[in-house]
């Protein structure tokens, strides 16, 4: 017969409310105490029934993760490490994909609410109307996105950008385009805000290509565009679509880079798979998914009632924190000089502070992890 909480509580000499608190409030109980109820809890192979304690706490221990698009591999690495973040503060992750649709995702976070403690949304596509109206049905982080007032873990993709286009203007590039990504995403926004004025203030040119689908066919869909533009360098919205633009290119007999230097936004594995491998702004997608987990249970410490009203119940309490993450620019084989100069010796550097000349080799970085 399995152990039951009062066989915790007789075994350690506690009362049940002790052992409750325990596993539901660790920090309201002493520390010798809780250290002895735990081990009693183990030698008798005791595990809490989560859906009692939920009544009891007003918790369930759960969280939403919300994501764009589960086939893109910008999110594994993401959803792993908030996974393992969550599981080691005793919680659960549940993991819903909207496919990009924003009326998918309103309809998932209303799914949710009553389910788990709070939603992180990653690279939502709701307006941020819409994001704080719901936040204030469930407590919310916005991952990948900026809103005001609201809890938000970035990654500073405009700093990678800007990094992007100086090495590419440092190969001698001048007649650019960017490829952009979807409609109402804020990285997109970032990236043709601060590439526009890096190229702008290196004398270049900067066509925009977009919007279009984040994916490998959203690229190779671009590379007639792109051959008939005349542009000698391309960045591109994520790295899905920069490999999609080098075969859509290769098939038309461009080369890259020798034709069309390329550079991508992410560092996803493919990246360092593909012929040439590919030069990309990497993003800390792991560290993202740990800090936003931990801003979300931040303010999780006191019981509150089930139901609605969640949200305002915790006020006061809830973080607005906003954290933005560095990028570095990861310089490979997809981009190389000016068609009509001759490649030198080593890899020249553009004006941007963020170059790795070798996957392997060190990293020049400036900053590090910037709140605001």
């Amino acid at each position: 017969m399995p152990a039951t909480i009062r066989d915790v509580a007789r075994a350690s000499g506690v009362h049940i409310s002790t052992v409750s608190r325990t596993f539901s409030a660790p920090h309201l109980v002493n520390p010798e105490t809780r250290v002895r109820v735990l081990a009693c809890a183990e030698n008798l192979g005791y595990r809490p029934n989560r859906a009692a304690r939920a009544l009891i706490t007003g918790r369930t221990h759960n969280i939403g993760l919300i994501i764009a698009d589960i086939a893109n591999p910008f999110f594994p690495p993401l959803i792993k490490a908030a996974e393992g973040q969550a599981r080691h503060r005793d919680y659960h992750v549940f993991v819903a994909d909207t496919n990009e649709d924003p009326a998918a995702e309103e309809e998932l976070v209303h799914a949710l609410a009553k389910q788990v403690d709070g939603v992180l949304l990653c690279s939502p596509r709701m307006s941020n109307s819409l994001i704080e109206q719901v936040s204030r049905e469930v407590p919310v982080v916005v991952i990948n996105r900026q809103v005001t007032g609201l809890p938000c873990v970035m990654m500073d993709v405009g700093q990678g950008a800007r990094a992007a286009i100086e090495h590419l203007l440092g190969l001698g590039h001048r007649q650019l385009a960017l490829l952009g990504g979807p409609r109402g995403s804020w990285t997109n926004r970032e990236m043709r805000r601060a590439a526009g004025a890096a190229a702008r203030s290196g004398g270049a040119e900067l066509t925009v290509l977009g919007p279009n689908p984040p994916t490998e066919t959203g690229g190779s869909a671009q590379a007639d565009q792109v051959r008939r533009s005349g542009v000698t360098a391309v960045l591109a919205y994520n790295d899905l679509m920069a490999i999609g633009l080098i075969e859509g290119l290769d098939q038309l007999g461009v080369r890259v880079p020798q034709d069309v230097s390329v550079v991508g936004v992410d560092d996803i594995a493919l990246s360092r798979l593909t012929r040439p491998k590919l030069t990309t702004v990497a993003t800390p997608t792991a560290a993202a998914g740990r800090t936003a987990v931990d801003m979300l249970l931040q303010h999780d410490a006191e019981p509150r009632p089930r139901g609605g009203g969640r949200a305002a119940a915790v006020g006061d309490r809830r973080t607005t924190a906003q954290v933005m993450l560095q990028t570095e620019l990861v310089i490979r084989d997809s981009t190389g000089p000016v068609p009509g100069r001759s490649r030198p010796g080593s890899v020249p550097d553009g004006p941007g502070p963020h170059r790795l000349a070798d996957p392997g080799g060190p990293t020049v970085t400036t900053g590090g992890v910037v709140a605001s």
